[in-house]
């Protein structure tokens, strides 16, 4: 099979074999390419040193020159180009030591963490696939190069990467993977809080987000947080979560929909999680299970409280999550809700006719009074959209 290898690639490969290297797109992106995916990447491993790589390409940025990597500038884009290694001692259980640089390209592949990214290709060569990924990729398959267990030790992620990429690809994780992970699972306490959330999110994110609870029936969760664990003990059925929109803050409050807010926020905060997110999933977590009535005052009341973005995402969530019996009266809320804001009713307090500021003018004393007197006035608003007229207000506020 031929893989369509971006122009500004092919030319870089084309560089390298002329200058007397070998050079190949290599891993996810030849992964992605035999899936019918399109690739995020194009990721390129050569036989050529760092040096030279530099010396045939004018433009190169050193990241990550200690272990090979060089990221060449073409046409616009940007291409990590790699020379072929062999990994040291994993002494951390997530780097090694020390690499060093072979000629040859098996040796490099063997390392990699899984068959279907450990594929190469080039045009000149067509396909190498050392460790038949290919294979794996037909019988949807995750499995460890060479010895699982070893590959798990090197670099405690990867057990995490075997779950994501199951999600991903809705592929099954193979038995002495499987094995091997639940083996290995303690070593995932040396992995950064951060480099766990951003596996956790992709899985969550994607085609098959229920298959979060590969993390608990594997023994991992544990080694992730105390309070990740416990939230294992209370969640609900997972198989609705595709039906929520392949969002961060959306995926995140249907896993924990069953947990208390501040455990929630616990959770996402052990994971170093954005405050924005955390912020979003408090809320949803909260409000979810309360009832919203076809009642216009009510719905305005709640929309006040929210953005407009966040206030359609609590009635997609509900949509997903409540009783059947409570679907018509979602829809006349979402019916309602869209006549509020086509009617142009005021929801926002920086929206009604009168501020604190003319408050103060008119006479009354600046302080703590002036916000419990716009608190009256904007429930009188939202119950009564057409009393937002200043005139009405300032007379309601003398009384007050």
């Amino acid at each position: 099979m031929k893989i369509q290898v971006p122009e500004a690639a092919g030319r870089i490969i084309e560089q390298l074999n002329t200058h007397g290297f070998e050079a190949y797109v290599v891993g996810g992106c030849v992964r992605d390419s035999l899936l019918f995916r399109t690739p995020e990447d194009w990721d390129i491993t050569t036989s050529a040193k760092p040096e030279q790589v530099k010396e045939i390409f004018s433009r190169t940025v050193d990241t990550g020159i200690q272990h090979g990597t060089v990221t060449v500038l073409m046409d616009g884009g940007t291409y990590e180009v790699t020379t072929y290694r062999i990994d040291g001692e994993y002494e951390d259980g997530r780097h090694p030591k020390s690499v060093e640089f072979t000629g040859n390209l098996t040796e490099d592949l063997k390392r990699r963490d899984f068959t279907i990214n450990a594929m190469a290709y080039s045009d000149r060569e067509g396909l190498v696939d050392a460790f038949h990924g290919r294979q794996d990729l037909e019988e949807k398959i995750i499995r460890c190069v060479g010895n699982a267990k070893d590959r798990f030790m090197e670099d405690a992620l990867r057990i995490l990467r075997a779950i994501r990429f199951s999600a991903q690809l809705g592929f099954e994780i193979e038995e002495e993977t499987k094995m091997a992970i639940r083996g290995i699972a303690p070593n995932m306490a040396k992995v950064s809080k951060e480099r766990i959330q951003v596996e956790l999110n992709k899985l969550l994110l994607s085609d098959h987000p229920q298959r979060i609870r590969a993390v608990y029936d594997n023994g991992i969760a544990p080694y992730i947080s105390e309070h990740f664990h416990a939230a294992g003990r209370r969640m609900g059925e997972t198989g609705t979560l595709k039906l929520l929109p392949a969002q961060k803050h959306m995926r995140w409050s249907g896993f924990l929909r069953y947990e208390k807010p501040e455990e929630a926020v616990l959770i996402l905060r052990d994971l170093k999680m954005d405050n924005e997110t955390i912020s979003h999933v408090k809320t949803l977590v909260t409000l979810w299970k309360q009832e919203i009535p076809a009642d216009k005052p009510v719905i305005r009341k709640v929309m006040s409280g929210l953005s407009p973005e966040l206030f359609k995402d609590l009635l997609c969530f509900k949509k997903v999550f409540c009783r059947e019996s409570c679907q018509e009266t979602l829809k006349q809320v979402e019916r309602y809700a869209e006549e509020i804001i086509k009617d142009g009713d005021c929801i926002r307090l920086k929206d009604m006719a009168v501020s604190g500021r003319e408050l103060i003018e008119a006479g009354r004393k600046p302080g703590p009074g002036i916000g419990a007197v716009l608190d009256v006035l904007f429930e009188e608003v939202l119950k009564n959209p057409e009393c937002n007229k200043r005139e009405y207000l300032m007379n309601l506020a003398e009384k007050l």
